[in-house]
């Protein structure tokens, strides 16, 4: 069963549950999916799916930043239940350290030697890790690893 596939069998147990959160969750993810495959004019790729999955959690991820900077703690843990149910859509994260293996491997790869190289390092890490680690992460440590 493909990612699509399972985000519409959940949406329907949500449902049938009455579950709230999952149910108005699943159906913004739904009509994000929807939104962007209209948008390319074909249906979506594993990957292209995976994205729009990242960038559904990265909006949350932001909105619950925001929420809290403005002390709206209610509306952060709304955000953070959304994003919950986001997660399980998304394959597991790799951890810090296996990350930065992954950028030493892209830096020796690229002989990467400054800041300047920093783009070409971020995509070849991205194209290997897939979606399995977040970008601002990648950015992160491949800056702390060229400068």
């Amino acid at each position: 069963m493909d990612l699509i596939d399972q985000l519409e069998s959940d949406l329907g147990e949500a449902m049938k549950l009455r579950d709230e959160v999952r149910t108005t969750t699943l159906r913004l993810l739904k009509s994000a999916l929807k939104n962007y495959q209209i948008e390319l004019g074909h249906d979506l790729s594993m990957q292209e799916t995976l994205s729009v999955i990242q960038k559904e959690a990265k909006k949350h991820q932001d909105s619950i930043r925001q929420y809290e900077d403005a002390k709206r703690e209610d509306l952060a843990q709304e955000e953070r239940d959304e994003l919950e149910v986001i997660k399980n859509y998304l394959p597991e994260q790799m951890s810090r350290e296996d990350l930065e293996k992954v950028v030493d491997t892209a830096i020796a790869e690229l002989n990467a030697s400054g800041p300047a190289d920093m783009g070409k390092v971020i995509g070849l890490v991205r194209q290997k890790t897939e979606a399995k680690a977040d970008g601002s992460m990648i950015a992160e440590i491949a800056k702390q690893k060229l400068t």
